[in-house]
């Protein structure tokens, strides 16, 4: 429930977020007659939304056991692919995003073509709502479709929503920068799970080699190998006999970086090259390296105002990422 809650909470605080701006902007161009238009397409992208989580949902059960598999490993796939790229378009996009809006609205006003606004909002809210159906599907369908992971998310939703409301009348301030920081390391951790759950989804329906296929290494008894001697198709360890993987420690650790109690070599290997690579690339454009001081004193005093610029504590970077 708190792996979903911080999920909801975060992707529906950026759409609550772009709502905001686009209702605060048309408000003040003394156009709120074109408000209608804007929560039409924010309407439309809702139900866009809940209309591919249902089908998903419901549309598996008519499929057998392989197809559900590799339909629920492929998703699991994109759902990664989609919160990756948008990790990184937030972090490179966040102080800019106003600016790109009300340019859109601009030119939809501009043109004449106030349907341009359904677009507009339809496509802003669209993007975080599909992104979202997909991750939660995918982690709903890891815990066992727990109502609980739900329960989460909409309360997650909810909330975002009523912080968006809150921010966008000036009643509230965030540091976006840091809130978006850290909510994005977290969900690197949960994506990171992800992968390991669709690649496990995939190894199951015999689409990609491992412990269930006929190139699983064999032990001595038997059974399938783990550890070293399950290298590289079987077993990378296994702690059902020691682990419950119903008690909270590991219901917690599946929901927040995708841990279970037995996973294979090919989930481990994935879950960590993901883990270093997006992190590594996170971490170096979340807190890029400051500039060295020159060595006279004239390049050192340039140097040391480019430094303040840029600085976490200089005055532009606590204004609001996205005014």
């Amino acid at each position: 429930m708190l792996a979903s809650f911080l999920i909801g909470l975060r992707e529906g605080l950026e759409a609550a977020l772009v709502i905001g701006i686009l209702v605060a902007y048309l408000t003040q161009l003394k156009r709120r007659d074109v408000l209608p238009r804007l929560w039409l397409g924010v309407g439309g992208a809702i139900a866009l939304a809940l209309a591919i989580g249902a089908f998903f949902t419901f549309g598996s059960y008519a499929l057998t056991f392989e197809a559900q598999e590799i339909i629920g490993g492929l998703l699991s796939l994109v759902a990664v692919a989609m919160v990756t790229w948008m990790i990184f378009w937030m972090q490179a996009h966040a102080r800019t995003l106003a600016g790109g809006l009300r340019s859109g609205v601009d030119r939809a006003i501009a043109t004449g073509g106030l349907w341009g606004i359904v677009v507009l909002g339809f496509v802003s809210v669209a993007r975080e709502g599909v992104e979202t159906t997909l991750l939660l599907w995918s982690m709903v369908q890891s815990f066992g479709n727990a109502p609980e992971s739900l329960a989460g998310a909409v309360l997650g939703i909810l909330c975002a929503a009523a912080l968006g409301w809150l921010v966008a009348r000036g009643m509230l301030r965030l540091n976006l920068r840091l809130f978006f920081t850290w909510t994005g390391a977290f969900l690197i951790l949960v994506a990171a799970g992800v992968l390991a759950y669709g690649i496990g989804d995939l190894q199951e329906a015999g689409v990609l080699p491992g412990p269930t296929t006929a190139l699983a290494p064999i032990d001595a008894a038997g059974a399938v190998a783990r550890g070293w001697a399950g290298f590289p198709f079987g077993w990378a360890f296994d702690l059902t006999g020691i682990l419950d993987p119903t008690s909270p420690g590991a219901v917690i650790l599946q929901a927040t970086i995708g841990f279970t109690a037995r996973m294979s070599w090919l989930q481990v290997i994935a879950w960590v090259l993901y883990v270093a690579v997006v992190g590594t690339v996170f971490l170096v454009r979340a807190f890029p390296a400051r500039p060295r001081p020159a060595a006279t004193p004239t390049d050192a005093a340039d140097s040391s105002l480019l430094s303040s610029a840029v600085s976490p504590h200089s005055k532009e970077t606590h204004e609001h990422p996205l005014s």
